[in-house]
């Protein structure tokens, strides 16, 4: 398998001095690894950034790093219910008995001093009162009225049930850093900081169309040897979910004329675009013709399985320029292509950091699998535990291409690696969770 240098982002790279640099390049027969590598180091990210309001920011990409203003949290505070108390005081081998003189709630701090053989009631998140620095559980004490209680010996150290100013976050330091997909934990965290607007990458402009005189959009007549155009709703569910503003162009005719004119509006008005069709051997060759009419594209032949055809590259119209990704007719094969080689490269697009593939599970196959080797595979699969409590996993039964109801019943894909061979019953394989992913 070839290896793809680190790409030159200064100046952008074009596909065709990538793929120079290999020197076993063979678009009639490109590994996966290779199709991802080469895609990763053509893309660039875009470079335009926008103001938000917090609660419009889920999922958005972070464009600057934040940095915390203040300390989180911003005084001492008790970790529990309990009592505040000098730490200095407690003796593990003899009970301690303390007078209450007083009551600290979240929001209102007790003001008083704290003398020995004292302590003050505390609810959590409470500020601590000046000089205490242990807080013992109400749960933990003995004897407890208005006016006292009693420590056992040894329920408490030093220090315990204490959270330290800036122990979460420290003013000046990293809370967010760029390049980060932001989560519903990350809108508290921003929150707990006091930003209310923050900084993010624009939405990623995705449009996308298919291609074919046989297809039809829901609502039209289904004529003899036609089909329903599934792709552009699986794209637009797929696009949506990863955060980007989508155009759909609908169903374009082989036509070369009405082709030029859908590719060059896409190239004008989004940053990437993406075809169902149109790119396998012994279609309409005007798609193809008019890729490489606009642009740098390649025609890849890619070692999987499904979804073997595939166009890559940029195309470019009246000054505007827009990354291509021509993937094949079949339902299947459209999804499997988007995301294992499509996915990643609009996340990098969209100025996410750290993008990596989804995190494979190894677990047992339960019965065989047909593989050869030389390419690999991508199997529809449904995980789950047997009787013993171990996870398994099954594929979906026909694999075929145009098996679309196979990709709704499963909840994981089965990866078969490029050399490995037929699967044994028993055996582990690696699979990829559909949640999280889809």
């Amino acid at each position: 398998m070839s290896n793809v240098s680190p790409a030159d982002q200064n100046p952008p790279r074009t596909l065709s001095s990538v793929v120079s640099c290999l020197s076993d390049y063979d678009p009639d027969a490109l590994p996966v690894a290779d199709a991802q590598a080469i895609i990763r180091q053509l893309i660039q990210p875009i470079n335009a950034v926008e103001k938000i309001a917090l609660r419009s920011a889920l999922g958005r990409v972070l464009a600057l790093d934040i940095v915390s203003p203040i300390n989180v949290p911003s005084h001492d505070n008790s970790a529990m219910d309990g009592y505040a108390l000098h730490g200095s005081e407690l003796n593990p081998k003899a009970d301690l008995s303390l007078k209450i003189i007083g009551t600290a709630y979240a929001g209102r701090a007790y003001d008083g001093k704290v003398g020995s053989g004292e302590c003050v009631r505390i609810m959590t998140g409470a500020v601590m009162p000046g000089g205490c620095d242990t807080v013992i559980p109400q749960e933990f004490v003995r004897d407890a009225s208005d006016a006292g209680m009693t420590i056992p010996a040894g329920a408490v150290k030093l220090g315990d049930n204490r959270r330290l100013q800036g122990e979460d976050l420290k003013a000046g330091t990293p809370a967010l850093q760029k390049g980060k997909i932001l989560s519903p934990a990350d809108l508290g965290l921003l929150a707990s900081l006091g930003i209310g607007e923050i900084p993010v990458q624009r939405r990623l402009r995705v449009a996308f169309f298919s291609t074919g005189d046989e297809l039809r959009s829901i609502g039209e007549t289904l004529d003899e040897g036609c089909v329903y155009d599934s792709n552009r709703y699986t794209l637009y569910g797929m696009l949506t979910r990863l955060g980007c503003d989508v155009v759909d162009m609908g169903v374009i005719k082989d036509d070369p004329d009405v082709l030029e004119a859908a590719f060059r509006t896409a190239c004008e008005n989004a940053d990437a675009i993406i075809t169902s069709g149109g790119v396998s051997v012994g279609e309409a060759d005007y798609t193809k013709q008019m890729m490489a009419q606009l642009g740098d594209v390649g025609f890849w032949k890619i070692g999987m399985r499904p979804g073997r055809p595939m166009a890559f590259g940029k195309i470019a119209s009246n000054g505007k320029e827009a990354y291509l990704f021509g993937l094949p007719g079949n339902p299947v094969a459209v999804m499997v292509t988007f995301y294992f080689l499509a996915r990643q490269a609009l996340l990098h697009m969209m100025g996410a950091s750290a993008v990596a593939a989804p995190p494979l599970l190894r677990v047992v196959s339960q019965a065989a699998i047909r593989k050869r080797p030389g390419r690999t595979e991508y199997q529809r699969g449904i995980l789950s535990r047997n009787s013993e409590g171990i996870q398994e996993v099954r594929i979906t039964g026909s694999q075929g291409s145009g098996v679309l109801r196979s990709m709704s019943e499963a909840n994981c894909m089965v990866v078969l690696e490029h050399d490995r061979a037929e699967v044994k019953a028993g055996e582990l394989v690696d699979v990829i969770l559909f949640d999280g992913l889809i």
